[in-house]
């Protein structure tokens, strides 16, 4: 679809929820990355706070599949004796290479010190930390610029973009002001014009193209960068270059 680059989905869910429809056969998610040509898509599971029930079940679902899918490992710290020794088994045993975390599930705002473990193991790894980022107090995007500034060697990205217009100004003015902090771009309230909004105000190498797959359709999530007006340089780097660089794959 774009010449000459994988096109590499940044937010994808392992597990179910009957009551949404949200169903993670393989089979329905390979056939909707084919149809949208995603080569790559990035899945973890967030239903579980023991963190290592939903690596696992990621885990298998790269096992399967390990030219299409990558794994992000999860933890919570709602049991926070669990998440440094989860981590490192899910990065060093189980070879998920980021961090996914979703601030919703907790009473914690993102930013506060119970997190920082996590922030401190992705610091020193050098690696990416993605949130569920909204309105929603405990996961403004605006708290992202207290986690860049303190844990500089660890990417952070916001989840959503914001997902709505002011927790969107936000994650923007952070991403201008922190280079370590990118935003993903899934999100069922989008508006004509927010992914040119996105890339020339943050700047192309900061935004990375997520669907959140399987819970929403890949197709129109990627429909709307390659149909966005901005060059098609930025519509490579948005659409994988970013991920593979930020990924190290």
């Amino acid at each position: 679809m774009i010449e000459e680059q994988r096109i590499i989905d940044f937010h994808g869910h392992t597990g179910r929820q009957d009551r949404y429809n949200w169903n993670d056969d393989p089979t329905a998610i390979l056939h909707a990355m084919d149809k949208a040509g995603i080569d790559i898509a990035c899945l973890f599971n967030i239903f579980h706070p023991d963190g290592t029930t939903g690596n696992d079940i990621t885990a298998r679902f790269v096992a399967a599949h390990p030219d299409r899918f990558v794994g992000f490992a999860y933890v919570s710290p709602t049991m926070p004796e669990r998440m440094v020794p989860e981590l490192t088994r899910a990065i060093d045993e189980l070879n998920l290479v980021a961090i996914k975390l979703y601030p919703p599930y907790t009473q914690w705002d993102l930013h506060e010190p119970i997190w920082h473990p996590i922030y401190e193991f992705a610091n020193a790894r050098g690696l990416a930390v993605i949130f569920h980022t909204g309105a929603d107090p405990h996961s403004h995007p605006s708290l992202l610029a207290a986690c860049a500034a303190q844990f500089p060697k660890a990417n952070f990205v916001a989840g959503h973009a914001g997902n709505i217009a002011e927790p969107r100004r936000a994650a923007i003015q952070v991403a201008q002001t922190y280079p370590n902090v990118y935003l993903e771009t899934c999100s069922t309230f989008r508006t004509p014009g927010v992914i040119e909004k996105l890339v020339n105000e943050a700047g192309p190498d900061r935004v990375l193209f997520g669907s959140d797959i399987s819970l929403m359709d890949p197709r129109p999530q990627l429909g709307k960068i390659i149909t966005a007006h901005i060059s098609e340089e930025a519509k490579r780097m948005v659409c994988g270059a970013n991920a593979a660089r930020l990924l190290g794959i």
